[in-house]
């Protein structure tokens, strides 16, 4: 039996994963993304590191759908040309982001025991400052949603190479949609060119993957995008806990 996209309920979503997979890889991410919109609402929230991925979303979505959540997690920490593209975004596009903060007192206490840079000191002080500064209050603004959009490509790390349309996050109990997961970055390029859509200009100077600025660097030449995310440490370990599968 053919899967009624158009007309499934929230609450089927879940069990239709599998399907609606199969659905999705004839359609558009523009077409994908105006599924959810009609089929969650306000009930779905983009979430914006605002780089390149994220911003192609917020350009897809604010022309879909006028009534867009968008979310950005400010760690304290963030590239000063990271705040100029929120700027230049929030005037662009009109929209008010919704900005989340770690909580003051996990920061004072992380920082008053291991100094203002515990990222370099071990991997497990390195994925406290996460959890604090990302991973918190990540969960705290999923749990008000039924689904959250993200910019995940499979060809960003190997983390990401299983990467599909439609995941269930069993984190945070929340239906998660990747529309650009088998975008090249090329293509993503594309998009941001043709349609000027505001972008960090961190990426002219040799940046691939942005995050806050002590864990950030730009890549050299052949080397894979993300390897300037805590370039200090093995492959396999470089992520933030932000897309833990369990």
């Amino acid at each position: 039996m053919t899967l009624d996209i158009e007309n499934i309920r929230i609450d089927n979503v879940k069990e239709n994963i599998e399907k609606l997979n199969e659905e999705f890889k004839v359609m558009s991410s523009k077409d994908i993304l105006n599924w959810a919109f009609k089929t969650f609402g306000e009930r779905i929230v983009l979430a914006s590191s605002l780089g390149l991925e994220d911003q192609v979303l917020t350009d897809l979505s604010v022309k879909l759908f006028s009534k867009v959540r968008v979310f950005v997690l400010d760690t304290g920490r963030l590239h000063q040309k990271t705040y100029d593209v929120l700027e230049e975004s929030m005037e662009k596009y009109h929209i008010k982001y919704e900005i989340l903060f770690p909580k003051l007192e996990d920061v004072q206490a992380l920082e008053e025991e291991h100094g203002p840079n515990p990222f370099y000191k071990s991997l497990e002080l390195r994925h406290r400052c996460c959890r604090i500064r990302k991973v918190e209050p990540l969960r705290r603004v999923l749990s008000r949603y039924d689904a959250w959009i993200t910019g995940l490509r499979r060809a960003q790390s190997v983390t990401r190479t299983e990467v599909k349309k439609l995941e269930w996050d069993d984190v945070n109990n929340i239906i998660k949609l990747n529309p650009l997961s088998d975008w090249t970055d090329k293509e993503v390029e594309d998009y941001i060119y043709e349609n000027d859509t505001p972008y960090n200009k961190l990426f002219d100077e040799g940046f691939t993957s942005i995050g806050c600025a002590p864990c950030t660097r730009p890549t050299k030449v052949g080397e894979h995008p993300r390897a300037g995310r805590w370039w200090w440490e093995n492959p396999e370990k470089r992520e933030c806990g932000l897309h833990e599968s369990h």
